[in-house]
């Protein structure tokens, strides 16, 4: 059976990245060449030192562990069956950004993070990282969240360069309900980056 979405828009679904969705998974995060080396969304979730030891299928390995844990390591979207998008949620505790000196905790809230949003070339203009940012929130409040919070750049509308648009924008965040909590002392593609954060309600609306 498949799992109930946890927010939709049209043809848009999205839900959690379980075992069973590995290969869209890889589809969102792999690179074409199995043995190299790249991000699988892992520079931000483990320790610099252990992110540096992990390479090539190594890194495939560890990503593919994180789906068989009860708590998923993201939410996928899909348009259809097919695999659009992807949104890396999880405990902020767990993360490198409970030790970071440049994005500061708000408080003492037992915080869930949203740090990674990511739509296919193909599928970007059409508002998949709004369903996909709204289907991340839905997930940590499923799992027990209190809040979420994202660390997107403040660009006040200016471009954004691809290669760092991972993090999200601002008005992103506002859009899907969150608000300003503070400046930080990081930056990305140039831009401040602030902490966007919003209440993790145990149910959100499917359809915007």
């Amino acid at each position: 059976m498949a799992p109930t979405p946890l927010a939709r828009s049209g043809d848009v679904t999205v839900v959690p990245a379980d075992h069973a969705r590995f290969a869209d998974v890889r589809t969102m995060l792999g690179p074409k060449n199995p043995t190299s080396t790249v991000c699988w969304c892992l520079s931000h979730r483990i320790p610099a030192r252990e992110n540096r030891e992990l390479s090539g299928p190594a890194r495939e390995a560890y990503v593919e562990a994180l789906t068989r844990r009860p708590t998923k390591p993201g939410v996928l979207a899909y348009d259809g069956t097919e695999v659009v998008g992807w949104a890396a949620v999880a405990p902020r505790a767990e993360l490198p950004y409970a030790r970071s000196t440049k994005i500061p905790h708000v408080d003492d809230q037992d915080a869930w993070s949203v740090w990674c949003i990511r739509v296919r070339p193909g599928h970007r203009g059409r508002g998949i990282s709004h369903v996909l940012l709204r289907g991340a929130v839905a997930y940590a409040g499923q799992r027990g969240a209190p809040v979420v919070e994202g660390y997107p750049v403040d660009n006040r509308g200016a471009r954004v360069d691809l290669t760092m648009a991972y993090v999200g924008t601002r008005k992103l965040f506002e859009d899907a309900g969150f608000s300003f909590a503070m400046e930080t002392q990081a930056t990305s593609a140039g831009f401040p980056r602030v902490v966007m954060r919003r209440p993790a309600p145990t149910a959100l609306p499917l359809v915007e």
